[in-house]
C-alpha cells in the first residue's frame, strides 16, 4: 500500500490501522496453532503435566504448522512476483 500521497496524520492513522490488523492476524493464526495441537495431542487430563508423548506430539504439531505458514508465505511471495513481472532468481 502506498502511503505517500496522505500527510503525516493519515499516514500515521493508516500505519496504526495496518499495525492493528497485523496483530489481529497473528493472534488468530497463534490460537489457531494451540486450539488445533492441544486438540490433537493432549488427552490425558489425570495430571496437570504432559506426558512425553503429548509433549513430543506438541513439539511436532507446531514444527509442522511452522514449516507449512513458511511455505504458504514463500509461495504467495512467488506467485506476487510473478503477477508483478518480476522474473525468478
Amino acid at each position: 500500500m502506498d502511503l505517500s500521497q496522505l500527510n503525516s496524520a493519515e499516514q500515521a492513522h493508516m500505519t496504526k490501522i495496518i499495525e492493528k490488523k497485523q496483530m489481529q492476524d497473528f493472534l488468530r493464526l497463534y490460537s489457531g496453532l494451540v486450539e488445533r495441537c492441544f486438540t490433537s495431542c493432549c488427552n490425558d487430563f489425570t495430571s496437570k503435566a504432559l506426558s512425553s508423548k503429548e509433549e513430543q506430539c506438541v513439539l511436532n504439531c507446531a514444527d509442522k504448522f511452522l514449516k507449512h505458514s513458511e511455505r504458504v508465505g514463500q509461495r504467495f511471495a512467488e506467485l506476487n512476483a510473478e503477477a508483478m513481472g518480476v522474473p525468478k532468481p
